[in-house]
């Protein structure tokens, strides 16, 4: 993948290539969602579902007013963080982790089309089993959900393997 990028990743001997990175970002069951606070003053992160498209961009749902739309209106550069497994090792004083971090430009007002093509993705990565049930969920709840679609700039990934 093109956007992948560990260049500027400290801990260089910690890398993971692209492949563990977008398998970590197909298989996530949320990311954190960080942005700069509307009054430019200070940072804002929630941990959210999200669904990725195969190909470079992320989706996420909300209510359709909120401080993170706001942040996002205010600024749509964020940063997304998808974190795999994690074991604290306490005999060997560390924690082993994966973890992925996504640069991203967040798109808002998408058309309706787009909207419920993130939400059929929604579905099939949340509740594979229940897609009819979903379908009618999403076309009864649809005026008050909002997607948001994030596009990726760069993403960068380590992960600290310990026995």
């Amino acid at each position: 993948m093109e956007l992948f990028n560990n260049s500027r990743v400290r801990r260089q001997d910690r890398l993971i290539g692209p492949e563990e990175a977008i398998t970590l970002l197909q298989e996530g069951e949320y990311g954190v969602l960080s942005m700069q606070t509307p009054d430019a003053k200070g940072a804002y992160g929630i941990p959210i579902n999200y669904v990725w498209d195969k190909d470079r961009s992320i989706y996420i749902h909300c209510a359709p007013v909120g401080e993170k739309l706001q942040a996002i209106d205010c600024n749509p550069n964020v940063s997304f963080t998808v974190v795999g497994k994690t074991k604290v090792k306490p005999n060997k004083f560390t924690t082993a982790y994966e973890s992925i971090v996504i640069k991203c430009h967040a798109y808002r007002h998408l058309p309706k089309e787009e909207k419920l093509y993130a939400l059929e993705i929604f579905m099939r990565k949340y509740c594979p089993n229940d897609i009819v049930t979903g379908r009618k969920m999403a076309t009864k709840s649809f005026f008050r959900t909002e997607i948001v679609r994030l596009d990726i700039i760069e993403i960068s990934g380590k992960a600290k393997r310990v026995k």
